[in-house]
């Protein structure tokens, strides 16, 4: 089993160096095809439904593209040469039936996938979900856990095997918050707050990232999630209860100034209402909207 990796408290360098390091191991270790949770399984399996079903026509037409082509052979006397034939009722049942059913069952299929694998549905289980609101700033990734009273930015931990509820939002411009092994990904907008509702179902290191282009930093827009065993989990709390660094106005609005990239860090305290200040907009900084961004929408 995967030994569960905590951030140290050290300093900045080494901490940026062993969470490259770990980012780097996470981004090739599988992608959609490899879930490691039940949203990431349905999505998954939607995918292989709908490659399923395409190739119900794909296969078929190929093949009849090579017998054609074989039947049809200049040096094949027993082939009919029709140069006056224009239609076939037969065939156009074939040309036109075919396809429709293909595209019948693709919209079955994303009909149930589509509410099954809502967002905002909660996810079956008989722990209470943790919750994460995350903000989307330029360019980086700001987590902060309201009932555990912490924060980091560009690394999320949560306990393995239970469901994660996340409520987003964006200071800047939109983004997409995306695990690809986890699952659905969902947009954040400023001043809107959307849902998301994920589990892991092992440890493990899974890359995440933005899956929307939002300026020039955004190949920066990408974080570690670490699904921890329960007691490591609490570890991982405890230790970031320990930095002395708080989250209040003033640290989040000097972290939205930042245009560099940002090491993974973590605030010991936080100010509970932090999130809700982000959504409704009464808490911006003047590089909330750096030159070159559009104007968030009202």
């Amino acid at each position: 089993m995967m030994q569960p990796h905590f951030l140290s408290l050290a300093p900045s360098t080494t901490r940026a160096s062993a969470a490259l390091s770990e980012l780097n191991q996470a981004l090739v270790s599988g992608g959609v095809l490899e879930p490691r949770g039940p949203v990431g399984a349905g999505n998954a399996q939607i995918l292989l439904n709908s490659l399923a079903i395409m190739l119900m026509i794909v296969v078929p037409t190929l093949l009849a593209t090579i017998a054609f082509a074989w039947w049809f052979r200049a040096s094949n006397s027993r082939a009919t040469y029709r140069p006056d034939w224009t239609y076939s009722g037969r065939v156009e049942l074939i040309v036109w039936g075919i396809p429709l059913l293909v595209v019948l069952f693709l919209s079955g299929v994303i009909w149930i996938g589509s509410h099954d694998l809502d967002p905002a549905r909660p996810l079956a289980g008989e722990q209470k979900p943790l919750e994460i609101q995350v903000v989307s700033l330029d360019w980086k990734w700001l987590f902060i856990y309201p009932e555990e009273g912490v924060a980091s930015v560009n690394e999320i931990a949560v306990p393995a095997d239970r469901p994660v509820h996340f409520t987003l939002t964006s200071a800047t411009v939109m983004n997409m918050f995306f695990v690809p092994q986890l699952g659905s990904m969902i947009a954040t907008m400023n001043g809107m707050v959307t849902e998301l509702h994920l589990k892991a179902d092992r440890p493990g290191s899974y890359y995440g990232l933005s899956a929307q282009y939002s300026g020039a930093g955004f190949a920066d827009m990408h974080f570690l999630l670490r699904a921890l065993p329960p007691e490591s989990f609490a570890q991982w709390t405890a230790e970031a209860r320990k930095s002395g660094t708080a989250l209040d106005e003033n640290a989040y609005l000097a972290l939205a100034r930042e245009r560099a990239a940002s090491p993974p860090r973590l605030y010991g305290s936080i100010d509970r209402a932090l999130f809700e200040k982000v959504a409704a907009r009464r808490l911006q900084s003047d590089a909330s909207l750096p030159a070159g961004h559009a104007e968030p929408m009202e």
